[in-house]
């Protein structure tokens, strides 16, 4: 069976144009799910994909395909040749990163995950779901783990690899009657750090706040956002943020009358959002892996090396999404995409819990899910709490209230933030299928728009 490595050097040697690029992912998926304090299924897959970008002048042809034979490979490299030659030419072209050493690890094999991921978790997991039984709740949700190995060949010589472990669960609790609910998650690299009880815990408790119902109206509420939340909107800003959007003021980081806005003051609080592929708990890939080029990101940069990039520091708008081409339209740094997202405020943050207790009136609010962009412009989003939004009154949760549609920028937001807490793992609940390496604060925003009541539960 032909390695990933043999397929890369392969690809290269049968390409016939100016320059080729070669990626091939290999990855597999370990899981388990469960429903009412049962496990229900659990199961392993594999998959591997091969992406060879062939480059003809400034033409540049991208075929991508699942599962490639041997005797398909040949195929896919002449198809990539044909579409190069066919293509207009590229506007981000440039000459492809030359090669260096090649990864220490290039050559091994490839060890895929496996149930067995789960040998410390699984048991944990039957505890929790024996206490929320003699409880009266019901536990539901998943956990997953998959495990990626990258390889990166070019005909520059570029030879670089990047073993990716990717770990989530989430769980859902609900009341016996099933009328009440609350959701938690995390994100990990192995489930060794995982503490189910502690999150089985924290939904009991949550589901005690929502025995006593408050209807609130629509409004503007001090609100207590935790990680997770805080986490989908910052994601979401990130995502938001390529330099050529704002070159042509077609995003809200346009500067009016031309340019970007990078250098603006956007927060009050020393507030820093930053990604770093070295962070523990979150590392990825320090090189870029551009399967196609987009308006963030290009083929051309493959093999990048990549750092720690402070996007906001201390409240101030520090770089925005770039590939060599977009750096050189703005005359900014190149900085491109990072695989994880970091936020910290003051040192010495306080926990969400002695947040909540400094709270006189508001509202805490457990997650948000549906989001969708209403205004480019100004990157204003809209969407909904989902279980569980409580009051706290006088420092203590006293109820849960009523789902609300919200609308609000989170670079709008940056500027109202009154306090940050302390920043920690998490894991978002929209984006986690796209996004699971964050660390994120608890926030304090003294004026979060609850637009609408929703009816959601």
């Amino acid at each position: 069976m032909t390695t990933p490595q043999e397929m890369v050097e392969r690809a290269l040697r049968l390409s016939r144009n100016d320059g080729c690029v070669v990626l091939v992912d290999e990855s597999s998926t370990a899981n388990l799910r469960f429903a009412g304090n049962t496990l229900t299924t659990n199961g392993v897959a594999r998959s591997a994909r091969l992406t060879v970008i062939s480059i003809a002048g400034q033409g540049v042809g991208v075929v991508s395909r699942a599962a490639v034979r041997d005797d398909q490979l040949a195929d896919v490299v002449a198809a990539a040749d044909a579409a190069a030659r066919d293509a207009q030419p590229a506007e981000d072209a440039r000459a492809l990163v030359e090669g260096g050493p090649a990864s220490p690890h290039w050559g091994e094999e490839v060890r895929p995950t496996d149930i067995g991921v789960f040998e410390g978790f699984a048991p944990a997991l039957g505890e929790a779901f024996a206490a929320a039984e003699a409880g009266g709740r019901k536990l539901y949700g998943f956990a997953e783990h998959t495990l990626t190995s990258t390889f990166l060949g070019t005909s520059t010589g570029v030879r670089l690899r990047h073993d990716q472990p990717t770990g989530r669960l989430e769980l859902n609790a609900k009341s016996g009657d099933l009328k009440r609910s609350a959701w938690t998650g995390v994100s990990t690299q192995d489930f060794t750090d995982v503490d189910v009880s502690a999150l089985g815990s924290s939904l009991a408790q949550r589901l005690e706040w929502a025995k006593t119902r408050v209807d609130l109206p629509a409004g503007r509420y001090e609100t207590l956002l935790p990680p997770s939340a805080v986490a989908d909107l910052m994601i979401y800003m990130f995502w938001s943020s390529a330099a050529r959007d704002a070159l042509d003021g077609r995003s809200v980081f346009a500067k009016p009358g031309g340019g970007t806005r990078v250098g603006e003051q956007l927060a009050t609080l020393p507030i820093t959002l930053s990604s770093d592929p070295g962070a523990a708990g979150i590392a990825c890939a320090p090189f870029v892996t551009a399967h196609a080029s987009s308006r963030e990101s290009s083929v051309f940069d493959n093999g990048l090396p990549l750092g720690r990039t402070d996007w906001v520091k201390d409240g101030r708008l520090e770089a925005l999404l770039q590939t060599r081409y977009s750096a050189e339209l703005s005359g900014l740094p190149v900085t491109p995409a990072v695989d994880n997202l970091i936020m910290t405020g003051p040192a010495g943050g306080p926990s969400l819990e002695e947040m909540i207790a400094a709270t006189r009136r508001g509202l805490l609010v457990t997650c948000l899910w549906y989001i969708r962009e209403v205004d480019p412009q100004t990157l204003l989003l809209t969407g909904l709490t989902r279980d569980g939004v409580y009051l706290v009154e006088h420092g203590e949760v006293v109820g849960e209230v009523n789902n609300f549609r919200f609308n609000e920028s989170p670079v709008d937001l940056l500027g109202r933030i009154s306090e940050v807490g302390a920043s920690a793992q998490t894991l978002p609940r929209e984006w986690n299928d796209y996004f699971q390496r964050t660390v994120m604060p608890a926030v304090r925003v003294p004026d979060f728009n609850m637009s609408t009541v929703s009816q959601a539960s």
